[in-house]
């Protein structure tokens, strides 16, 4: 794992978003595309709002780029809870992004539980049977979750589903989420996570036993392409 610690936030973010293009100019050239699943939350909003800038949005071929999400709370996407709507504004609206290769994890009229299952298919018609996502953006939040994999959760346990819809009684909603054995597919890796407020969490994550029930974020597993971004707060 290659853990990079920021003195400063929005240097943090302009790396993210360097990571991204460079990323995203290497994957196109491989494979003509670059699949990534982004998160919401206030840290990818100010890298999106980075990518969405002058200096960056050249240097996509945002034609070529299939959107994804990391996970989705189960609300409309023009509640102000929706991650969806968030990268929108921040993001899709501002740049030539063709919104066929764009994919909400809601939608209006079906269970969370059945689009999980079609959602799941959507990623098949992209990535194949191998669900192989160039990029993944995650966050973590302070009591170790990523995703919508939060600790004590059945969702955790999962071995065969990509994609899981499930209730989250500690928020009174559903959440809907990529699974860890989807997630550790991805070729490239990307976690963003500072504050004081994660230090004790990202500790045991980095430094403490083996314990995912408790510290979800222990579910990602560390390899080559995995990132880890945060700050001396978090860090210690």
């Amino acid at each position: 794992m290659n853990i990079t610690v920021f003195d400063d936030l929005q240097k943090l973010y302009k790396k993210a978003a360097d990571t991204f293009v460079d990323l995203s100019q290497k994957s196109i050239q491989k494979h003509s595309r670059f699949v990534v699943a982004l998160s919401g939350g206030s840290s990818p909003k100010a890298i999106f709002n980075l990518l969405a800038s002058e200096e960056y949005a050249a240097k996509i071929e945002w034609n070529k780029v299939f959107f994804f999400w990391v996970d989705e709370r189960w609300v409309s996407l023009d509640d102000e809870k929706s991650n969806a709507k968030m990268t929108f504004e921040a993001l899709f609206d501002k740049v030539p992004v063709n919104k066929e290769q764009i994919f909400p994890m809601y939608k209006d009229g079906i269970a969370p539980e059945e689009y999980a299952k079609e959602y799941e298919q959507k990623i098949r018609n992209i990535l194949g049977n191998e669900g192989i996502f160039d990029f993944i953006l995650l966050g973590m939040g302070d009591d170790g979750h990523t995703a919508s994999l939060f600790p004590g959760e059945s969702v955790l346990e999962e071995k065969e589903k990509w994609v899981s819809a499930y209730y989250l009684k500690s928020q009174e909603m559903f959440r809907i989420t990529l699974t860890a054995p989807l997630i550790n597919k991805a070729e490239n890796i990307l976690v963003v996570a500072f504050g004081e407020a994660k230090k004790h969490a990202l500790n045991e994550v980095l430094n403490g036993e083996y314990n995912p029930a408790l510290y979800p974020m222990q579910l990602i597993e560390p390899k080559e392409g995995f990132q880890f971004f945060t700050d001396e707060k978090a860090k210690g």
